[in-house]
């Protein structure tokens, strides 16, 4: 989910993937990847399991599964707009048609996260749609309410508690001017939502066991779980390799995550499975260090206990201009963008 403010408006078209490391050329083998078709069945069955017998059984224990059904959802989602588990897109879509996230169209994460992964552009304010930096420029025009607010929002504790929120606003904001401004692959995309979350609604209203409040609140806090996944993914530096974090996490976030952790091997090589980055990474550790100067953590609780009230980094670029897109125009300052015009 976008989580930065100041980019409304969406975001480029026809990115590249990222081209794989010359050093190391991986590739997954041709056919079905039932590691991820059985994981995509648990996830529905959790979920199936939370917003019924369990909600009727005990409701916290009900949103907390659907919850963690909620965050294993959108992982999966990850997954198949990077090509898996099978090599026809139209089907591994309809695999992920249902609208368990509830306010993210697949078909806008599926469009802004692969604008993301134009490596150049990692933590551009306006170029990539999920940084979380502010140009320094449209921070210092913000009123002093909502740089509080964003101050907050930059600690894990913040992220996780306000973070959902604000990247809906965020999202919904910047689709709006998008489909008024005649993008018509916002506009299918958010016209193929509604009848996904009809059919979320109508299972909760015909079998479902959980009160409307707490499927919204269970959702929410399922958002709130993947906002520690995405909290530090990325850093300001200079050199766009070394913007990626590893967290050598191999707990139940990491499988919550589908080992996103492993992110600068999942930058590097996209289109690998989930079930095979720990190898990979085990295999070519050094490499993977080297190439992001060693922007690394060791697992989800140090993360959790460097971070949690204490931001890892300063909401407005500390390097904008500098780390400029070279792919940008360079007779488009960046305060004149619509994005920053309407901050």
């Amino acid at each position: 989910m976008l989580s930065n403010p100041a980019c409304a408006e969406i975001f480029a078209k026809g990115y590249p993937l990222i081209r794989q490391s010359p050093a190391l050329v991986v590739t997954d083998p041709p056919g079905p990847e039932w590691p991820t078709v059985l994981l995509l069945a648990a996830t529905y069955g959790l979920w199936g399991l939370g917003t019924t017998w369990l909600a009727a059984v005990s409701l916290p224990l009900g949103i907390f599964a659907t919850a963690v059904a909620v965050a294993q959802f959108s992982s999966a989602q990850h997954e198949v707009l990077h090509g898996h588990p099978f090599r026809r897109p139209w089907l591994n879509e309809a695999l992920v048609f249902p609208g368990l996230t509830l306010v993210v169209p697949f078909g806008r994460f599926r469009d802004l996260h692969l604008a993301h992964h134009h490596d150049p552009a990692l933590t551009d304010p306006y170029d990539d749609p999920e940084s979380n930096y502010l140009d320094p420029a449209v921070w210092a025009r913000l009123p002093r309410p909502l740089r509080w607010l964003l101050r907050v929002n930059n600690t894990l504790a913040g992220r996780m508690l306000l973070g959902p929120a604000i990247g809906t606003v965020t999202l919904l904001r910047g689709d709006l001017a998008a489909i008024r401004a005649g993008d018509r692959a916002a506009l299918r995309a958010w016209a193929w939502h509604l009848p996904a979350v009809a059919l979320v609604l109508g299972w909760l209203l015909s079998v479902g066991q959980m009160p409307l409040w707490a499927w919204l609140l269970a959702t929410y806090l399922g958002h709130s779980l993947l906002k520690i996944r995405t909290f530090l993914e990325h850093r300001a530096h200079e050199q766009a390799r070394a913007r990626t974090v590893v967290i050598e996490d191999r707990g139940p976030l990491a499988l919550l995550y589908l080992n996103n952790n492993y992110h600068v091997v999942h930058h590097m090589h996209p289109q690998v499975a989930w079930y095979r980055l720990p190898a990979l990474y085990r295999a070519n550790r050094e490499h993977y260090l080297r190439r992001n100067d060693s922007y690394l953590y060791r697992s989800y609780a140090e993360v959790i206990g460097r971070h949690l009230f204490r931001a890892k980094d300063p909401v407005p670029h500390p390097l904008w201009p500098a780390i400029q897109d070279p792919a940008r125009d360079p007779k488009a300052a960046p305060a004149e963008t619509a994005a920053a015009r309407r901050a």
